[in-house]
């Protein structure tokens, strides 16, 4: 019943997938169907230990779970599509439901409601771009301590929140940096991140045989072997050693503060392996890096707290720690605690980020954040270790391959075009390109223009 569901849905987006790509006239019934956002990022393997702890964390049962696996893949698509086609006016997207079966998109232009409704998703009218709203909360986070120490753009309420620990304090830094109080919510909290050193994703590492942190995701450069995980953990030349205390590697860079960002290279003892630790030891696939839906559900595996799930409260957060800001952090209400920094993020079987840290614990409930690993990925030339999957048709024989700028293994963010087999392409969502990921072969992730 649920795959039949699932499938429906898919099949319904993906033809207001291709209204909005401006294919104009009627559809050949002999033309091949193009492959769901679903299909494209596997959300039908996801193995039962992670649907376990959706269960567990989001009240889901298994068919519920699968069902939102597939809805949030298909929802991400759409929402990629309409924010290319509404440009400037839009003001962000999000999923609702207990499956998220239900897409909002808002825009400050009304005559976008029409094309949004006909995508499949809800419209909301609003008054601020989102463009606009990162703008001022690029203006706070030049000026911001750590008295109010998160910033990030909430499209529901179409505000800029700024968190403060201390009454008055986020007055003060809208007064000294301008700010239209009325595009702000203020919220009180109790707690201020920070990051969570002694916190693992995955399997533990230890740096400079003392302080313990957590393997992100397994990557690879050129025939070496390493892993991306929180900067935070170490700086270039800090040596590490494994869950087993084992010599593994050293860090090869790092970032922090500003990002939180680094990767180490390990000695040849160590094989990257396309898995992230599941619940119970079980390993849990990893076929791609695209990037989730605010709404969207998220997991986290941690040796002080095993697995967790929750969801993405917003993307391109500001925090700022003791030790200085960083920005361009997902928000998540997954918990975690004194154990998994530098672990991974896992939405159905796509890497999403690196722990960076967070507030609150796994009994009562917290908040973390999360390095997007593609930022990673991109900035030191590393490619994510990926279980193989169909790596589609490929030229016939004797034909010549399509050719173009399109190249597996680079990282794109969305807006950016390539060419590939004669034809010019946009990105739609942020990903690494892999083999099986051609522009052509996926429309979820790439527009003909």
């Amino acid at each position: 019943m649920l795959k039949r569901h699932a499938r429906a849905a898919c099949t319904a987006l993906a033809a207001a997938g291709l209204l909005l790509a401006g294919t104009g006239g009627a559809i050949a019934d002999s033309a091949p169907a193009a492959p769901s956002a679903a299909t494209t990022l596997r959300t039908a393997d996801a193995p039962p230990e992670l649907l376990a702890a959706m269960g567990r964390d989001l009240g889901l049962t298994p068919t519920q779970a699968e069902a939102r696996l597939a809805h949030e893949a298909e929802a991400g698509a759409t929402a990629a599509r309409l924010r290319d086609r509404l440009g400037a006016a839009f003001a962000g997207a999000w999923v609702d439901g207990v499956d998220a079966g239900t897409l909002t998109v808002a825009t400050t232009r009304a005559a976008d409601t029409a094309a949004i409704r006909a995508a499949g998703a809800r419209a909301k009218l609003v008054t601020r771009t989102l463009a606009a709203l990162d703008a001022d909360r690029a203006v706070l986070d030049r000026a911001a301590g750590p008295a109010t120490p998160v910033r990030y753009v909430d499209p529901r309420s179409n505000t800029l929140v700024v968190e403060e620990t201390e009454a008055g304090a986020a007055a003060a830094l809208l007064a000294a940096t301008g700010t239209d109080p009325g595009r702000v919510t203020v919220v009180r909290t109790a707690e201020a991140p920070r990051p969570l050193y002694d916190l693992r994703g995955g399997d533990a590492y230890y740096m400079n045989g003392s302080g313990r942190c957590s393997v992100g995701f397994p990557v690879t450069k050129g025939s070496t072997h390493g892993f991306a995980t929180a900067g935070h953990c170490g700086r270039a030349g800090t040596t590490t050693s494994g869950f087993n205390q084992v010599a593994q590697g050293s860090f090869q860079a790092s970032v922090f503060p500003g990002n939180d960002m680094a990767w180490v290279a390990a000695n040849t003892q160590w094989t990257a392996t396309p898995y992230v630790k599941g619940s119970g030891g079980a390993n849990t696939q990893v076929t791609g890096s695209v990037l989730q839906p605010v709404g969207a559900s998220v997991c986290r595996s941690g040796s002080t707290t095993g697995w967790h799930c929750g969801t993405i409260q917003q993307h391109n957060t500001s925090v700022t720690y003791p030790e200085g800001t960083i920005s361009g952090v997902t928000r998540t209400t997954v918990c975690a605690e004194p154990g998994d920094s530098g672990g991974s993020y896992i939405s159905g079987s796509q890497a999403q980020g690196v722990t960076s840290g967070g507030s609150g614990n796994c009994s009562s409930g917290g908040t973390t954040f999360f390095q997007p690993l593609n930022p990673i990925l991109s900035a030191y030339g590393l490619t994510l270790k990926v279980s193989g999957g169909d790596p589609g048709p490929g030229p016939g024989p004797g034909e010549p391959e399509p050719g173009g700028t399109w190249k597996a293994g680079t990282v794109y963010a969305a807006g950016a075009t390539v060419t590939h087999g004669g034809a010019t392409y946009r990105c739609l969502q942020g990903h690494q390109a892999q083999p099986g990921w051609e522009p052509p072969n996926v429309p979820a992730l790439w527009q003909r223009v």
